[in-house]
């Protein structure tokens, strides 16, 4: 009789024990995981053929650089869930404007008036790579934005209230015994740049250097024809910002902390090289 009271000791404490650890179980999930119906759901905009930093591919799925970094970032915040929307240009920032999404990317750079009307983090999403774009007759005296400053400093002249515009303004500053020709200009098109620069009017045009491949190197380009008449140098990386609405102020401070921790663990830099095939960060000057 009195082993069996032992044993029956033996099984309650045992019982007690499992039913604890269970419950503490539970508790420990519930405190990682957020209930479904208070996860906020967030529809990001972004632009449909902007290649390679945010398209539809031909699966039909939401691709590119700055997709990804955001796709990385969802999956660091679980109060949020993510629903990438590709649009047009003018839907998208009207849209997160008015609050239809509540962020976008569009390999969007800073400008006082996107200041006004969207939310900016704290942390850029990517960069855009500037550079020159000039004869290829003249590449043994044109390496870089110093020696085309010194060769003649002839740019094609930019839109006053463009970010290249700026970039400009602030070499100038920085080199007033030889400053570059910044004349402003507000529109022209592609093809005049080119034109301007193999007829001499002018020596280089401030291009992106995604804009250079897509129009010249690639095969099948519309100024593929130019490819051996024009050469390309990088200058430096203007940074990319996904635009938030300005009532987004909670989503804006998640996404700071999720950037740091994937600039931290390496994770921007490798998909910088899988979209770009380098890193473009190193482009950009402080």
């Amino acid at each position: 009789m009195q082993k069996i009271q032992k044993l029956f000791v033996v099984f309650v404490l045992l019982f007690t024990s499992g039913f604890l650890l269970a419950q503490g179980a539970r508790e420990d999930s519930s405190t990682q995981q957020i209930p479904k119906q208070q996860v906020k759901q967030v529809l990001a905009a972004h632009t449909q053929t902007y290649i390679p930093y945010g398209y539809i591919d031909e699966k039909g799925q939401s691709d590119g650089f700055e997709i990804a970094v955001l796709r990385a970032v969802d999956s660091l915040l679980p109060q949020y869930s993510f629903t990438f929307i590709g649009t047009s240009d003018d839907d998208l920032l009207i849209g997160i404007e008015t609050g239809k999404y509540a962020l976008g990317t569009k390999g969007a750079w800073v400008t006082e008036e996107r200041k006004q009307k969207f939310l900016f983090p704290k942390h850029n999403i990517g960069a855009s790579i500037i550079g020159l774009t000039y004869r290829n007759s003249d590449s043994q005296s044109i390496k870089d934005i110093d020696s085309f400053a010194k060769y003649s400093g002839k740019l094609v002249p930019i839109a006053p209230q463009s970010a290249q515009y700026a970039v400009i303004q602030a070499y100038n500053e920085e080199h007033p015994n030889q400053p570059i020709k910044l004349v402003p200009s507000e529109s022209f098109i592609i093809n005049d740049a080119y034109a301007w620069v193999l007829e001499g009017r002018y020596d280089a045009f401030l291009e992106i250097a995604l804009s250079f491949q897509n129009n010249v190197l690639k095969e099948g380009a519309p100024y593929h024809n130019l490819a051996s008449k024009l050469a390309y140098v990088p200058y430096r990386a203007i940074p990319t910002w996904p635009l938030f609405n300005k009532g987004q102020v909670a989503l804006a401070e998640a996404y700071d902390q999720a950037i740091e921790q994937l600039q931290q663990d390496g994770t921007i830099a490798r998909l910088s090289e899988q979209y770009f095939g380098e890193d473009i960060f190193r482009y950009i000057q402080e």
